[in-house]
């Protein structure tokens, strides 16, 4: 059997703000271990039999970070795919755009194994059995779904309810009689004790041809867009891999449905494999806080903080900033450089509404860390005031920003350490550390690292207006530049 994972990496991840931003979503976010969930579900797919290649749908904006987090977790598959959304449309469009590139390059019987990006599973061995058990039921054009065997009554879960006779030849397949929504908890309580439930994991596996023809019997309102944004797509090749960029217009007719709704819901082909693989859904500070063992009092740490007379507490510390907290107890604590939250543990499902406020009042906070990715390194925002901004600019090796040019605002660049190459108007100058360059408004520049270690060098910018969007670009190698 050739089975093809597909991985669903999207989500803003808004109940795990403020590390989890629109920008730098949940399936990016680093764990104790220093791997992100996102290199972690990578790393499990890699190690799918037959699995040669592995499929990444990913929003056109995170699409440098997603492939950098890849390439960093050195999984050794040969060819990676990604799909680049060119907005957010949920999972039914994701995956049928997935499917219609999976059936194009490996036929239309080519099982797909669809993950998100965004869990863990700590028993490998209890997930490949599942896999070959789904794809087995896959390959005979069923669609499989994976249900997790609950430990106890869980509210932040969908649940399946599965007959509980397997179907015929297949041992460890069920029949799925319903999905049911996140319970209250006296409803979870009997779910739970009643044995016929497991919650539901959002993992699925079925043919391409198979999905492609549930989508378009119960969802023609997202398959129509989603063929027509993949026919229209422009497509990229290299030695390992190739990435897709979807058609926006196509694209952005789509239906915004999860494929629960869309299909599962709907059809009557929808089988599980019952499951007990050490699996979590990273839904809140509450499970990642239990990744971490607890002290005599309960309490969990992640960074620099010191504790007096606390119980029963959660606290975060990142860029080495140290926390103080004392006489408190049942609280979350996330401190990053630029927000920090203090949550009631029982209500940490909340934090979304702190991120939906921070949006309709378009605070930066919701949507950008104060440091930002992008395709050549990062930046951060050091401070910044009435007509000016500092920022820290890290440029990794033979990387280069976009030739371009700010109407509103001059720039002043000085060297830390590395060497640049710069363009200046007509200018082609290199600088060592401790050399500096002044850019005027109105003025082409580029920013190039030629050496073999970061480039990083302190910006100081001057203007009217310092907002981000005052850029033009003339030529970028990383397709930002219009054509």
């Amino acid at each position: 059997m050739k089975i093809i994972p597909v991985i669903i990496c999207g989500g803003a991840g808004s109940r795990l703000w403020p590390v989890s931003r629109e920008a730098f979503p949940k399936p990016l976010l680093k764990l104790a271990d220093g791997q992100s969930l996102l290199q972690k579900t990578y790393l499990r797919a890699s190690k799918v039999a037959s699995a040669d290649e592995v499929v990444i749908v990913t929003n056109r904006e995170t699409y440098f970070l997603t492939k950098d987090e890849c390439v960093d977790a050195h999984a050794g598959v040969s060819q990676l795919g990604f799909i680049l959304e060119p907005s957010a449309r949920n999972t039914a469009a994701a995956i049928g755009v997935a499917a219609d590139v999976v059936r194009q390059q490996h036929g239309a019987d080519a099982i797909m194994l669809v993950m998100p990006a965004d869990q863990l599973i700590e028993d490998e061995v209890a997930f490949g059995a599942a896999v070959q058990h789904a794809a087995a039921a896959a390959q005979e054009g069923r669609i499989v779904t994976f249900g997790i065997r609950p430990t106890k009554p869980e509210t932040g879960y969908g649940y399946i309810e599965f007959d509980s006779a397997p179907l015929p030849g297949a041992d460890a397949v069920h029949k799925v009689v319903r999905f049911l929504e996140k319970p209250a908890l006296n409803v979870a309580q009997e779910l739970v004790a009643g044995g016929r439930h497991l919650w539901n994991a959002g993992m699925f596996c079925f043919t391409a041809e198979t999905i492609l023809a549930e989508l378009e019997k119960h969802a023609p309102s997202v398959m129509a867009p989603a063929l027509g944004a993949v026919n229209a797509a422009k497509r990229s090749d290299s030695n390992d891999g190739y990435t897709i960029e979807l058609d926006a217009a196509q694209f952005a007719r789509a239906e915004d449905i999860s494929i629960d709704y869309a299909v599962m819901e709907r059809s009557d082909n929808v089988n599980v494999v019952p499951c007990e693989m050490g699996w979590s859904d990273i839904g809140s500070w509450v499970s990642i806080s239990e990744l971490t063992a607890p002290d005599a009092r309960g309490n969990r740490i992640q960074g620099e903080a010191e504790l007096y007379d606390v119980d029963n507490c959660f606290v975060r510390s990142e860029d080495g900033r140290m926390i103080g907290a004392v006489g408190v107890k049942d609280l979350i604590v996330v401190d990053t450089a630029d927000a920090l939250l203090i949550a009631s543990r029982d209500r940490a499902q909340d934090v979304k509404q702190i991120v939906a406020k921070l949006k309709r009042v378009n605070h930066d906070a919701y949507r950008l860390h104060r440091t930002a990715h992008r395709p050549w390194g990062t930046y951060t925002v050091l401070e910044e005031g009435d007509r000016f901004k500092m920022k820290r600019i890290v440029v990794k090796p033979n990387a280069q920003l976009s030739l371009q040019m700010h109407h509103h605002r001059s720039e002043h660049w000085i060297v830390v350490s590395g060497c640049a190459e710069i363009v200046n108007g007509e200018q082609v100058i290199s600088l060592q550390p401790n050399e500096s360059t002044y850019i005027p408004a109105g003025h082409k520049h580029r920013l190039k690292n030629p050496g073999v270690m970061n480039l990083v060098l302190i910006e100081v910018q001057c203007g009217e207006y310092l907002g981000e969007d005052d850029i033009v670009r003339f030529e970028d190698v990383y397709g930002r530049a219009p054509v």
